[in-house]
């Protein structure tokens, strides 16, 4: 399960290996702290678009940048072991920055999916894929399935 998490020049071999096997290569990032239906559902979409979904990860500086101080609520170890464990992502790879704009100038997948809430003026990584030809896909969102909804609800009920 762990073999599908692979640090960034392991993924640029594997990615350009499936390249010349004219495999078409889907690339998506994330947070995904508090793994829900909303990401699962999101993922199957994403790995319609092609043959080999890469996931890349926000590591927990990353997410509590992102976030604020009290996020990640899982580390970024066993976020990626959760991911791994999805039969729909092929590989994963961990990231600090905010965005995956660098590594997508490195891989430069097919086609890159995000949610259905981004557009091109708001979603910083559209002018890299557009530079270098690949394809944005929006997959749209399950209302009320994020994590900071899980976790307001969570905060909301007595325990």
């Amino acid at each position: 399960m762990n073999n599908k998490i692979k640090n960034i020049s392991e993924l640029d071999s594997i990615i350009q290996n499936y390249r010349e096997a004219n495999k078409k290569i889907v690339f998506t990032n994330g947070c995904f702290d508090l793994l829900h239906v909303g990401h699962i559902r999101y993922l199957y979409k994403a790995k319609e678009f092609g043959s080999i979904l890469v996931v890349a990860l926000n590591s927990d500086k990353s997410v509590q940048n992102l976030k604020g101080d009290n996020r990640p609520i899982i580390s970024e170890e066993k976020r990626a072991e959760l991911l791994a464990a999805l039969e729909m992502i092929d590989y994963i790879t961990i990231f600090d920055d905010l965005t995956c704009k660098n590594i997508l100038k490195l891989l430069k997948p097919d086609i890159y999916v995000k949610g259905g809430d981004y557009t091109p003026e708001t979603l910083p990584e559209w002018p890299v894929v557009a530079e270098y030809g690949g394809q944005v896909k929006l997959v749209k969102e399950i209302k009320g399935q994020s994590t900071t909804s899980l976790i307001n609800k969570i905060n909301k009920m007595k325990l």
